[in-house]
């Protein structure tokens, strides 16, 4: 709670307005009369009224402070269709396949925040990850000054030896299954990016691989020797304040006695407080299993390089777990611009 508490903290001096597709969902409910409790801004649950009122009933939820809206009878429901043409035109979209998707509630979701009647967006109790990220990716889209979307896990483990306190950004954990270069680069570059909002401390950045400095051979880590290079060149092109190394062993990059007989001059090894995996594989298994064996306290998936603040959780999020993301977002959204100038500078169609 070390972590959370301190976003908890700063997001209560600037609240925001967070929307939860999954209105009537008991662990959304759950968290969101916990961030309105918390002072942290305006939960705003989608999905059917009675069916939200009858759920919250059941747990003893008050909706005290909590806006409910139902795509179908708001007033909106007919500007959000004809933005959603007008960004899908290409495809040739209908009238009516227009008007079904804005009555889906992550579809109505993203449009809210898209058109800035909510500062972000948090879904994924009860759907696949598709689910939530296409129709993010289909009216947010990607930022104006970011070329690659992707995903980041924070962890808080309990031993403070490792990452920054015990918190560490893990990515990309949940949207590229195979990164390439320019990619892997980008996720490095956001992540450090992120950690440094979050944090205030310098980010020190370990390009993971199954290698340390050419330990071994083999097309896999050439890429991350690319990757690490470039994101470091991208860096100092944002003028971002961070270190980068790799391909570094995961002991290597965090445990400050190994990495001293492997790489002592590294200003990243024995401290990295960031972990970019070279696939989704390595990266959704290292986090599920950190969270699960160390019972870490997870939070994510928190989603970078999109125009707008967002994150995908995981189905097996706890109310805790959803309350922590939601902060997360909430946080971002206060300096978002500077993660990525422009930013929601233009809405749907324009």
């Amino acid at each position: 709670m070390r972590f959370i508490g301190s976003v908890i903290e700063k997001l209560q001096r600037h609240p925001k307005r967070i929307v939860f597709p999954e209105g009537n969902e008991p662990r959304v409910l759950q968290a969101a009369r916990q961030f309105y409790s918390l002072r942290l801004g305006v939960p705003i649950l989608l999905g059917d009224r009675p069916k939200i009122k009858e759920a919250a009933e059941k747990l003893n939820v008050s909706l005290e402070g909590i806006r409910i809206i139902n795509p179908e009878e708001s007033e909106d429901l007919d500007n959000f269709v004809r933005r959603f043409e007008l960004v899908r035109r290409f495809k040739g979209i209908k009238e009516r396949e227009a008007r079904d998707a804005m009555l889906k509630t992550n579809y109505f979701g993203a449009m809210m925040v898209a058109m800035h009647q909510a500062d972000g967006l948090v879904s994924g109790t009860s759907e696949f990850s598709g689910s939530v990220l296409r129709p993010l990716f289909q009216i947010i889209k990607v930022a104006p000054q970011a070329t690659t979307a992707s995903s980041c896990m924070i962890m808080e483990v309990e031993d403070t030896r490792f990452g920054e306190g015990g918190v560490m950004f893990m990515a990309d954990c949940g949207v590229i299954p195979d990164p390439t270069v320019e990619q892997l680069a980008d996720i490095a570059v956001s992540t450090a990016q992120l950690a440094h909002q979050m944090l205030g401390t310098r980010p020190k950045v370990g390009l993971l691989s199954y290698s340390t400095k050419g330990s071994a051979t083999h097309p896999s880590i050439g890429k991350v020797q690319a990757a690490t290079a470039l994101a470091q060149q991208k860096a100092r092109t944002k003028m971002l304040d961070a270190d980068f190394d790799g391909e570094l062993q995961v002991d290597a990059a965090l445990v400050p006695e190994i990495a001293s007989r492997k790489l002592p001059e590294s200003k990243v090894a024995g401290h990295a407080n960031v972990l970019v995996f070279p696939d989704l594989n390595s990266g959704n298994i290292a986090s599920k299993l950190i969270q699960h064996v160390a019972r870490a306290n997870a939070y994510g998936q928190i989603l970078m390089g999109l125009d707008r603040p967002a994150a995908d959780v995981s189905r097996g999020s706890s109310a805790h777990d959803i309350l922590g993301v939601a902060a997360i977002v909430g946080l971002q959204s206060i300096e978002y611009a500077k993660l990525y100038p422009e930013a929601g500078t233009k809405l749907p169609g324009e």
